[in-house]
């Protein structure tokens, strides 16, 4: 009968730790994706022409995650004025997307600085990028 009584006890003792992981912010890497993705025409041309990109902000301290999410209309709204300005022929290339994605990196930072006085995010990555 102890036996019993005893395995309940034991089984929630065991999910308490996972509980305490799960609330407590992280210290290490995170990830914010901003969400929806970047969609939009590219090019001045008579033909037109769509890109999709989705992006990732990398932050190596967890507690500016926050911070990041609160300013997220700002940073897409400098992002959007960046992807406005481009065209098939500048990220038809690899060079050309990653200068995109360097320049996107440093408008985030620009926002991120003049608002909470540090730059916050350590890298941007475009998990996805497409043109049409």
């Amino acid at each position: 009968m102890r036996t019993i009584l005893a395995l309940p006890l034991l089984l929630s003792l065991a999910v308490l730790p996972i509980q305490a992981e799960e609330g407590a912010p992280a210290a290490g890497v995170q990830y914010v994706e901003l969400k929806p993705a970047f969609v939009g025409t590219v090019g001045p041309g008579p033909k037109i022409q769509y890109m999709k990109i989705d992006v990732a902000l990398r932050a190596n301290d967890g507690t500016a995650v926050p911070r990041i999410e609160y300013h997220d209309p700002l940073i897409r709204n400098a992002l959007v004025s960046l992807f406005a300005h481009e065209t098939l022929e500048s990220i038809a290339t690899l060079e050309g997307k990653e200068a995109l994605r360097s320049k996107a990196l440093t408008k985030v930072r620009e926002v991120l600085e003049e608002e909470e006085g540090k730059p916050l995010v350590d890298d941007l990555l475009f998990t996805n990028l497409v043109t049409q």
